[in-house]
């Protein structure tokens, strides 16, 4: 009876254990952090301009060329789309875009369209461009936070009080 006592305590430490392992095991495909912002130039101004092309023949008709919106179709720059998304990541925003747009065929888009619109997207509301080609694949742009103010670094906010 002890000995039975002891194999199932033992069988339920290590069925326990086994459990916690697997919980801490970071996922391949879902990162434990974002690493990169919008403020570190997450795409190239040739991305961009291929971005606007994209976006002036496959959005701008229900979101405006000026990106504000309408009534049926939400903004994609200023305060108000800033603080939909701030918090979020660019793969959010991506999946977002992929699985819902254009409105009247959604799923239409490349997964390379969304990527370059969403170029577009950034650099007209004041993120800057970079030396690397934004991303097109969703688990990489989970990596990228959108910020709506860009965050202080540490070397300025040592001199703020000098």
């Amino acid at each position: 009876m002890k000995a039975t006592k002891l194999r199932i305590g033992m069988a339920a430490m290590i069925g326990l254990g086994a459990m916690g392992a697997m919980r801490s095991a970071p996922r391949a495909q879902e990162p434990t952090e974002t690493t990169h912002s919008v403020w570190d130039g997450v795409y190239t101004a040739e991305q961009e301009k291929r971005g606007a092309e994209q976006y002036s023949s496959l959005c701008a008709h229900c979101h405006g060329e000026d990106l504000a919106g309408n009534d049926e179709a939400a903004p994609l720059s200023g305060p108000a789309f800033l603080a939909n998304w701030d918090g979020l990541t660019v793969g959010d925003l991506a999946e977002r875009i992929f699985r819902t747009m254009p409105q009247n065929d959604p799923g239409h888009l490349t997964r390379q369209q969304v990527a370059d619109v969403i170029t577009h997207m950034l650099s007209f509301n004041g993120f800057p461009a970079g030396k690397t080609e934004l991303d097109r694949r969703v688990e990489v742009l989970r990596q990228i936070r959108i910020e709506a103010t860009k965050p202080t670094s540490k070397l300025d906010s040592g001199f703020a009080g000098r």
